[in-house]
């Protein structure tokens, strides 16, 4: 039973390491937040995977449900994507939209490359990649399942708790976030049949994490420059790197040649993103910066490892068939 559950007690710690920590939002000082936000991020990583893996819904569906994952997360728990001065920023100067009152550069860069990626698909990718056999199945049953979703209302209830004075979002607005959430889960369980039949041949692993690694770049460094670029420019460059995305692995992953070398070289290059991200990036909470450097070197290292192991793994059954 341990053996059977193991890929999912890794996916409910790997969440939050890679969401925050990696990341550099959170210094190593900070690890025993795990206790909240591994069943917020944890159970929300579990939830997203065990249904669009149950309903057949592959990866577009993973992709959907991340996404209401961080509307949910960033719309009713910390609700930061209608608090104007949320984290100390003045959301207000950078593309705020009157009317809906909300900040168009925060809604693009937390809600996909942050959140949907960075805390969802990327750990799900990575994790499916050690048990490369069970990928596409359910690691859980409809127990494990109620437990994960326990887990991330606890999670998220405990989040929403942990600043009571917080910004509250207006009726319309919880309605639109319940109403877009709940649209984007019913096109997420929608069950998917394979595509395939596309010309060409997909480009390998290798260069698919390329344009993985390009593609963090850009969107990453045009966050560091925000200030420098101006909101606008900064929003238009977040939803070009989502479309080149989204078109280009949607066309290539129809190709002949394509397989999971592939969608663990994409999360792959959004771990080593992540990794060299922290170095600039200001944690969001105070602490040394001597023990900041270590601990991010630690995590950045650590994330290598656990990328290289998995690579080994991903190779095993290609072994095996060759012998």
């Amino acid at each position: 039973m341990a053996g059977r559950i193991a890929p999912a007690l890794g996916l409910f710690l790997l969440s939050p390491l890679i969401g925050e920590f990696l990341l550099g939002n959170l210094p190593v000082t900070m690890l025993f937040a795990l206790i909240t936000l591994a069943p917020l991020y944890g159970g929300g990583a579990l939830l997203v995977r065990e249904l669009a893996r149950r309903r057949g819904a592959g990866w577009p569906g993973i992709v959907l449900l991340a996404v209401a994952y961080a509307l949910v997360e960033e719309g009713l728990v910390t609700r930061s994507l209608f608090n104007p001065g949320y984290a100390g920023m003045d959301l207000t100067s950078y593309a705020w939209i009157s009317g809906v009152e909300v900040s168009a550069w925060w809604v693009t860069f937390v809600l996909g490359g942050v959140h949907a990626a960075g805390s969802i698909c990327v750990p799900i990718a990575v994790v499916e990649s050690f048990v490369p056999a069970r990928a596409a199945e359910p690691w859980l049953r409809l127990p494990g399942l109620v437990v994960a979703g326990l887990l991330f209302v606890v999670g998220a209830v405990a989040a929403a708790l942990f600043d009571p004075a917080a910004h509250q979002p207006s009726p319309a607005q919880v309605a639109g976030v319940i109403v877009l959430a709940g649209l984007l889960v019913l096109l997420g369980l929608r069950r998917r049949r394979p595509v395939t039949g596309a010309g060409g041949q997909a480009p390998g692993p290798w260069p698919t994490l390329g344009f993985s690694l390009a593609a963090g770049a850009v969107f990453w460094l045009a966050a560091l420059a925000l200030d420098m670029l101006g909101a606008w420019v900064v929003v238009v460059v977040n939803l070009t790197v989502y479309a080149a995305v989204c078109v280009l692995v949607t066309r290539w992953s129809r190709r002949p040649g394509w397989g999971a070398g592939q969608t663990f070289a994409l999360a792959a290059g959004g771990v080593l993103t992540y990794a060299w991200h922290a170095f600039p990036q200001p944690p969001a909470v105070p602490v040394e910066p001597a023990i900041d450097l270590a601990g991010n070197t630690v995590f950045a290292l650590a994330a290598v490892a656990l990328l290289a192991v998995a690579a080994a793994r991903l190779r095993q059954p290609r072994l095996a068939r060759q012998e």
